[in-house]
């Protein structure tokens, strides 16, 4: 019976990583279904990306008091969790805090440290509750905006209030009965925060501490474990982890800058009688699907991002289509790329990695109507703390509207047909553009 907790734990931590380890198995799958695309290139000037704006989230503080708030979140996030390499010690072999005794003075110092940043998270994840379900902030709704997304996110933060209020707790009832001298709750000092709590406590007879106490250890070990699986299975907060590879192989040039394909370069090249490389010249691309229809047909960089995506609203927020009434909303477009990636990966493992259901992302889940309202500002590019790029999928999705299905609305016909014959998109002859300037003395 001694070694009954051990066992217990062993086995819950076997479990969770068993199912842990078999939802990053099937997230890897569903982002590999995306094609190919080299981002190995420049690797100082991408880390640096990463050091500035996954893990200095540079791109918050445009707006400083969320911003601060994240951050209170974030670091309490990376900092508390530290303390769980102690409980999963003591969990392993039975131990009590078994740091404590390496650390001597210095160990009441670094549970005081954490404990602010616990306290720090359960403040900011409370504030953030009523900025949700209160105050309603416009950008925590919209079409897509439907009841599962938005009971996620109150999920999480009530996942982390629960777990940090254990984690105080569990150092409260520690330090009442190391007061009280009871058998391996040996003296540390006492911790600040959840010294706090101590009078509430002490009253308490010694067997309700010891429950207390191991009630609220298990607690934190076993939530902070359904708190890793249910956000690696359906939960927007993947952010936290995807957001450090997203921002490392994120685009590097212009945000405004598309990318061409080759085969139509190497073409209009012909057409124009420009030079063309000769490696280009000897083995041209062979034509393939002009844009994407379907996830399978975007690179898996743009399924990664739609993994990434935190469902912030940020992107909606600041899009010039979406302010003015049109249906385009770049946090939709991220959602669905992510729905249908998931969709088509359960099938496939189903039915065979060549299986078609019959769906496709454009049509299924994304309209013509959403993609041709894009103005391609790169608003929402801007926007992102994460550096996801909705525009780079609306483009492609758009390249294949146009230039596989020959859909085209009239007047972007008329424009590009002013623009091949007139060289401007105005009906009008090149020879007349000056004219204006004929008025001017």
């Amino acid at each position: 019976m001694a070694y009954l907790p051990q066992i217990l734990f062993i086995i819950a931590f076997s479990i969770a990583n068993y199912f842990i380890f078999k939802s990053i198995g099937r997230i890897r799958k569903n982002i590999l279904l995306g094609k190919d695309i080299d981002r190995s290139d420049r690797r100082a000037e991408r880390f640096k990306k990463m050091l500035l704006i996954a893990f200095g989230q540079k791109k918050m503080f445009k707006k400083p008091i969320p911003a601060l708030l994240h951050l209170f979140i974030y670091l309490g996030f990376l900092i508390v969790n530290i303390e769980m390499l102690e409980i999963g010690l003591d969990g392993v072999f039975g131990t009590h805090r078994i740091f404590a005794p390496f650390l001597g003075m210095f160990y009441p110092v670094l549970i005081t440290i954490f404990e602010f940043f616990a306290v720090a998270v359960l403040v900011t994840c409370s504030i953030f509750l009523i900025r949700r379900n209160i105050l309603h902030v416009k950008r925590f709704n919209g079409i897509e905006m439907t009841r599962p997304p938005k009971i996620d996110a109150n999920i999480i933060l009530i996942s982390e209030i629960f777990l940090m209020i254990a984690f105080l707790t569990m150092n409260a009832a520690d330090a009442s009965l190391q007061a009280k001298g009871v058998h391996h709750y040996f003296a540390t000092g006492d911790f600040f925060f959840s010294g706090l709590l101590k009078g509430a406590l002490a009253g308490l007879p010694e067997g309700a501490l010891i429950m207390l106490e191991r009630g609220c250890w298990w607690f934190h070990i076993l939530g902070v474990m359904a708190f890793a699986n249910y956000v690696l299975w359906d939960s927007k907060h993947l952010h936290i982890f995807l957001a450090f590879p997203n921002t490392y192989y994120s685009k590097l040039e212009p945000a405004g800058k598309f990318t061409n394909m080759p085969e139509v370069t190497h073409e209009v090249k012909l057409m124009l009688n420009l030079p063309v490389e000769t490696t280009e010249n000897a083995n041209p691309a062979a034509p393939g699907k002009f844009g994407a229809k379907d996830v399978t047909d975007l690179t898996w960089k743009n399924i990664l991002e739609s993994y990434t995506c935190t469902e912030c609203g940020r992107c909606t927020q600041q899009c010039p289509a979406n302010i003015t009434g049109k249906k385009l909303s770049p946090r939709k477009i991220m959602m669905d790329t992510r729905a249908r990636a998931e969709e088509l990966g359960i099938e496939r493992e189903k039915n065979g990695k060549d299986f078609d259901d019959g769906k496709s992302l454009l049509g299924t889940y994304i309209t013509d109507e959403e993609i041709l309202a894009c103005t391609t500002c790169n608003a929402c590019v801007e926007a992102c703390p994460v550096n996801i790029d909705p525009v780079d999928i609306i483009m492609q999705l758009r390249r294949y509207k146009i230039m596989e299905e020959s859909q085209m609305p009239q007047s972007w016909q008329m424009m590009t047909s002013n623009i091949e014959n007139n060289f401007a998109p105005w009906k009008f002859s090149p020879a007349d553009r000056f004219n204006w300037a004929q008025k001017v003395e």
